[in-house]
């Protein structure tokens, strides 16, 4: 959910590549449902309304990061800065194969792009977790 669906749709566009494949309006105007697509990945958006969705910022952040690989995250990343996305995590090789960068767009949603670079066996997956500063856990 967001604050302004219109302009966020706008804005998945430029930043993203988005389409928009489908809008409904809702009755007493904005938008009630969006289905946009970003690679092959479709998602769904509209704007805040009563019930028990909200946007971002009324939390003060979100519990939710959303997932899309893409097939050049570098160019993803720079098309979605300079559209005003605040760049979290630049894009970098990661352990388990996929190069990675998190962003955050004007509407408080987190977003992780990932380009695939290659296939990790689950041993190499455990070894690059251990050796990496995420794996103090590795073990398990």
């Amino acid at each position: 959910m967001v604050s302004d669906a219109e302009s966020a749709i706008a804005f998945y566009a430029v930043a993203f590549g988005a389409v928009e494949e489908f809008r409904l309006a809702h009755p007493q105007g904005g938008v009630m449902h969006a289905e946009i697509r970003i690679g092959e990945s479709v998602l769904m958006l509209g704007d805040v309304s009563e019930g028990p969705f909200t946007a971002p910022a009324a939390l003060n952040g979100t519990s939710v990061a959303l997932h899309v690989f893409v097939p050049d995250v570098d160019e993803m990343v720079e098309r979605a800065v300079t559209a005003g996305a605040e760049l979290i995590h630049p894009p970098a090789d990661q352990f388990h194969g996929d190069r990675t960068a998190i962003l955050r767009d004007p509407y408080g949603h987190l977003w992780v792009f990932l380009t695939h670079l290659k296939d990790v066996s689950e041993e190499e997956l455990r070894r690059g977790l251990a050796a990496s500063d995420h794996g103090m856990s590795a073990a398990n």
